[in-house]
């Protein structure tokens, strides 16, 4: 059995980051799950991963310019693991050293510079260590680290 193209290979990613972000939606918006300032970054760079990938399938350039868009896509998919990955390590702290839980989103947006506001959304809080749903033992953060992986 053979691969598929490379563009449908992009084809194939694209499809999957967009599943992953309706997966996100309906989590959010059906199951009333809150998203967490990692979860918030981390969906900047599924978004990023998939947008690369379309922009791939639509363009199908030649090898050279392909690799570029591969190379992009994989470094967004590595940062993205980055940010699951601390996640992940915050929800496996003891209970003791959680850090303190911040300020939602929206208000960090109106109240702090955008600077300060970007740092605390990358970094992550006490609100990013509580696990409020798995399947098959593994968090939404372990869940997302796996599909960056992939």
């Amino acid at each position: 059995m053979s691969l598929p193209s490379a563009r449908y290979t992009f084809l194939i990613i694209a499809l999957g980051t967009l599943g992953l972000m309706l997966t996100g939606y309906y989590m959010q918006f059906v199951m009333k799950l809150i998203p967490c300032p990692l979860c918030i970054t981390q969906r900047f760079f599924i978004i990023g991963v998939g947008v690369t990938a379309l922009a791939a399938f639509f363009h199908n350039p030649p090898l050279f310019t392909r690799r570029i868009y591969a190379t992009l896509g994989t470094l967004l998919a590595i940062i993205g693991g980055g940010f699951s990955t601390r996640q992940v390590w915050l929800q496996n702290l003891p209970k003791d050293q959680v850090p303190a839980c911040g300020p939602d989103l929206s208000y960090l947006l109106e109240n702090f510079p955008l600077k300060e506001a970007f740092l605390v959304l990358v970094r992550g809080d006490g609100n990013c260590a509580e696990v409020t749903w798995t399947f098959l033992g593994l968090s939404i953060a372990a869940w997302t680290l796996v599909a960056f992986v992939g």
